[in-house]
C-alpha cells in the first residue's frame, strides 16, 4: 500500500505544478502586454466571474467524485483530480464508464466485498443478509450538496459566458478605434507566418486577415528629433479594392500611410511625435501574402 501511495506521489505533485506553470505563463503575458486596456470593465469582469464559476464547477464535482471513490473503493485523489482538470463534462463521463460498483465490508475480516458475493474472497466467511446490504447502501445520503452547489455554478459559469460572448461579438465596451492611445481589440482572424520584434525589429509576415483588423506593436521613441520610422512592406497578393494603412499613434497624435503598394522602403520622421511609447499598427484591408520589415531608429 505504502508503495502505491510513492508510485502516485509525482502525479498528485505534478498536476498542480503544471496547473501553476499555466497560470503563470498566461500571468506573464498579462504583464507583457497591455492587459485589458481598450476593454470595459464589464467585459473582464464577467470574463473573471466565469472562470471563478468554472472553477467551483469542477471543484464541487470533482468533491462528489472524491466522496463517491471513499464509498466505492477506488482512488479519491486521483480521480477528483481527473474530474477537475478534464472538466464535469468530460471527467464525469470517464468517471462513469469505468466507475465501480459499491462495495460491502466482510463482519469478519473487514475486507471490501461485492455486494453479490456469497463468501469473502479473503477469509471465506459466508456472508448473508446480502440484499438487505445493498439496500441500505443504495439509500444513503450521498454528498447532495456537492451536486447541488455544482449545476448552481455551472450555471452562473454559462450566464457569465454567454454575456462575454454576447458583448464581445456586438463589440460593445471593445475598443476597434484605430486611431486610439488604448489597445486595439480585433474580432475577425488572422493567418500569419510569424510575427516577432526582437531588437527593436518588427518582423510580421501573414497569409490573409479579416476585413479591418488590426496588428499593433509598441515602439519605443528615445529621440524623437533625430530618430525616424523605417518601413519595408511588401504585399504579394492586392485584390481590387485593398489595401494595407500603416499607423502611427501617440497620445492626440496619429498619423496615416499607404502602405498597399510601396516601390520603396518608407522613412518617416518621428519630430511629431515624443519621447516614449509609441503604437504602430498595420489596419488590413484584403490584402494577402504581406511580409513586413518595421523599426524605429
Amino acid at each position: 500500500m505504502n508503495h502505491t501511495k510513492k508510485n502516485k506521489l509525482p502525479l498528485y505533485i505534478g498536476i498542480p505544478v503544471i496547473l501553476l506553470l499555466i497560470f503563470l505563463r498566461f500571468g506573464l503575458y498579462f504583464l507583457k502586454s497591455d492587459g485589458f486596456s481598450g476593454l470595459s470593465m464589464l467585459l473582464p469582469i464577467l470574463l473573471l466571474c466565469f472562470i471563478l464559476f468554472a472553477l467551483c464547477t469542477c471543484g464541487f464535482f470533482a468533491a462528489w467524485v472524491y466522496q463517491d471513490c471513499k464509498k466505492r473503493g477506488d482512488d479519491p485523489v486521483l480521480w477528483a483530480i481527473v474530474v477537475f482538470i478534464a472538466t464535469p463534462f468530460i471527467g464525469l463521463l470517464i468517471y462513469f464508464l469505468r466507475r465501480s460498483e459499491i462495495k460491502a465490508t466482510c463482519p469478519a475480516c473487514g475486507h471490501r466485498i461485492s455486494l453479490k458475493a456469497k463468501y469473502c474472497e479473503e477469509c471465506g466467511t459466508h456472508i448473508e443478509n446480502k440484499e438487505n446490504n445493498g439496500v441500505m447502501v443504495k439509500q444513503e445520503t450521498h454528498h447532495l450538496k456537492f451536486i447541488v452547489s455544482g449545476i448552481i455554478s455551472m450555471v452562473l459559469m454559462l450566464v457569465c459566458l454567454t454575456g462575454f460572448i454576447v458583448s464581445a461579438a456586438t463589440g460593445n465596451g471593445v475598443n476597434t478605434d484605430v486611431t486610439s492611445n488604448d489597445r486595439v481589440w480585433n474580432l475577425g482572424t488572422i493567418s500569419m507566418n510569424y510575427d516577432t520584434y526582437l531588437n527593436g525589429v518588427w518582423k510580421l509576415d501573414f497569409r490573409s486577415a479579416s476585413d479591418g483588423f488590426v496588428k499593433e506593436q509598441n515602439m519605443m521613441v528615445d529621440d524623437a528629433e533625430t530618430q525616424m520610422l523605417h518601413a519595408d512592406i511588401s504585399c504579394e497578393t492586392v485584390p481590387d479594392g485593398a489595401s494595407l494603412t500603416l499607423w502611427l499613434v501617440q497620445g492626440d497624435v496619429s498619423k496615416s500611410f499607404d502602405v498597399t503598394n510601396l516601390s520603396d522602403p518608407l522613412e518617416y520622421s518621428l519630430s511629431e511625435f515624443e519621447n516614449g511609447k509609441i503604437h504602430v499598427r498595420l489596419q488590413i484591408n484584403g490584402v494577402e501574402d504581406t511580409i513586413s520589415e518595421i523599426y524605429v531608429k
